[in-house]
Parts: C-alpha cells; sequence; structure tokens
C-alpha cells in the first residue's frame, strides 16, 4: 500500500487548501484514513480521520479543526481529501496522511501509531 499527499502550498490567512491522498495498492478491506500535522518545534497532532463502516462512513475532527476543514472520500475510495478552509497561521504544518485496516474504536484513530501505512507529508504555510 503506498499513500501519496498533495495539494499543500502556500497561502494567507483566511485562504482555503484542499489536500488530497491518493491510495494504491492492496487497498480493498481497509477501514480509515486519517490526517495529522506536525509544526515546527511541536509535537504531531490529530486533525481529521474518515472510517468506512459497513453502511455508513463516520468522520472525526480534532478539536482545533472547529468545523473548518472537512475530511471526504472519492466513490472509489482511492482518494481522500482535506478541504481547509479560515486558515490560521497556526495551520502552518506538515500534514501527512495515513491508512489502517484494523477495525476498532474510533478513539484509537486519533493516535498515529495505530495506523498501518503512512505517507510522505505536504508543506502547508499559512502566512499572516
Amino acid at each position: 500500500v503506498q499513500l501519496q499527499a498533495s495539494g499543500g502550498g502556500l497561502v494567507q490567512a483566511g485562504g482555503s487548501l484542499r489536500l488530497s491522498c491518493e491510495s494504491s495498492g492492496s487497498i480493498s478491506g481497509r477501514y480509515a484514513v486519517g490526517w495529522f500535522r506536525q509544526a515546527p518545534g511541536k509535537e504531531r497532532e490529530f486533525v481529521a480521520a474518515l472510517a468506512w463502516g459497513d453502511i455508513n462512513t463516520s468522520t472525526y475532527y480534532g478539536d482545533f479543526v472547529k468545523g473548518r476543514f472537512t475530511i471526504s472520500a472519492d466513490n472509489a475510495r482511492t482518494t481522500v481529501h482535506l478541504q481547509m478552509n479560515s486558515l490560521r497561521p497556526e495551520d502552518t504544518a506538515v500534514y501527512y496522511c495515513a491508512t489502517t485496516f484494523s477495525r476498532g474504536r474510533p478513539s484509537l484513530l486519533f493516535r498515529w501509531n495505530q495506523y498501518d501505512y503512512y505517507g510522505q507529508g505536504t508543506l502547508v504555510t499559512v502566512s499572516s
């Protein structure tokens, strides 16, 4: 399984970016995709996750998102997007996507080490 994150760049405060995490390989049956970020000098933190259930898709967000970000997936479940609106300078970070095949408590999706595969990061810089 390979993950390719893209869509980062430089944007002014208040602007928007759409990150994408394209997956390839044997991804059939995977459970969830998560986005994390790491700012310089700070610990990596959970941003959002999307989990495919038997019937419904569930989404989860970090507390700091406060309605500004939306995670979604294409119908083929190969690409997961993170739409980021009302960006702030404190959103500046390297954003990473990850995927897991393990089904468990939703809270596990908030932990970086609970995922099975990881993509490279994409840098988001928000200027003031």
